[in-house]
């Protein structure tokens, strides 16, 4: 579909900056904004002229140089409010790279751009369809006419720790539904060689080093930049559906994921001999307040067989 401008510039108002605004709203995780990498890139391309400003949590801003094409960050969490500063009061384009609305297209219709890009069907915009994550923002593009590569999710290296982990594991997630248990964590950490663990949620990774017999060292303190470092330098990543799957994804480290509540068909990594997507294929509440009964069906043995044949083949 052609875009076209929904409004002209009133008579009487001050001159635009050099460059219009493109405003792109994903105001949610880490994992979110790396599989949003395709659509921004197209986006960069098809508006090589605008100053692209992304709304999106400040703490995401470390990893936006490895990304590249970004201007501006606008510390934004959820679907809104959205306000560009001055004098980018009023975005040429918005796009709603956050949701289906109504809040999230709401926001940006608040802010009076030119031109608006949302799933509103009413309104002449793509239906919103049940799409792996990567692929229904580079749909929705391409109902626009920009086209987007779904394979293009790979962002910059950053310089290596100077001191390389083997393997990193991550036992955290934003939800309780997606967290497998700490003993289980400790177990398969216990088994592998040169083993890290985040520490993101610290007590969590405090409780995971004791079990498995390692020592508090081991447990990073990172910030975010930090620790893409530690994920390049890898061999392995093993972790739950959550942000850590889709950094390693991005950055190229063989991974090991756990699903359950959801399924890999909608957010699991790309298919290949890099990354073993586990899922039982059970689904369930992924904002449950207990660990995900599909989840719990994946055992230590069935992590370790695939972590030990990623380290071989990594060899």
């Amino acid at each position: 579909m052609a875009l076209e401008r929904e409004r002209a510039e009133p008579p009487g108002e001050p001159e635009p900056p050099a460059r219009p605004a493109l405003l792109v709203l994903r105001g949610l995780g880490l994992g979110d904004l790396l599989t949003a990498v395709p659509a921004l890139r197209a986006l960069r391309r098809a508006f090589p002229g605008h100053r692209l400003m992304l709304a999106a949590p400040a703490r995401l801003a470390e990893l936006l140089p490895l990304i590249g094409g970004v201007d501006d960050l606008l510390d934004v969490c959820g679907p809104g409010p959205v306000g560009l500063p001055a004098p980018y009061g009023v975005p040429d384009v918005a796009v709603n790279l956050h949701g289906r609305g109504p809040q999230s297209t709401a926001a940006l219709r608040h802010t009076r751009p030119g031109v608006l890009l949302a799933h509103a069907p009413e309104e002449g915009g793509p239906p919103w369809r049940e799409l792996h994550e990567v692929r229904r923002w580079c749909a929705f593009l391409e109902w626009y006419g920009i086209h987007a590569d779904p394979e293009d999710l790979a962002i910059r290296a950053p310089g290596g720790s100077k001191d390389p982990a083997e393997v990193v594991v991550h036992p955290g997630a934003a939800s309780i539904a997606r967290r497998w248990p700490p003993d289980r964590f400790a177990r398969v950490a216990a088994e592998l060689p040169g083993v890290v663990i985040t520490g993101v949620e610290r007590e969590l990774g405090l409780r995971v080093a004791a079990l498995a017999g390692l020592p508090e060292e081991r447990v990073l303190r990172t910030g975010l930049l930090e620790l893409a470092e530690v994920v390049a330098g890898a061999r392995l990543v093993i972790c739950g559906d959550t942000g850590m799957a889709h950094l390693a994804t991005a950055l190229g480290t063989p991974s090991v994921v756990l699903f359950g509540p959801m399924s890999p068909a909608l957010w699991g990594p790309p298919r290949g001999g890099r990354h073993v997507a586990l899922w039982k294929g059970r689904r369930g509440d992924p904002h449950g307040t207990r660990p995900d009964p599909g989840l719990l069906e994946i055992g230590v043995p069935d992590v370790l067989d695939a972590a030990f044949g990623l380290l071989e083949v990594s060899v």
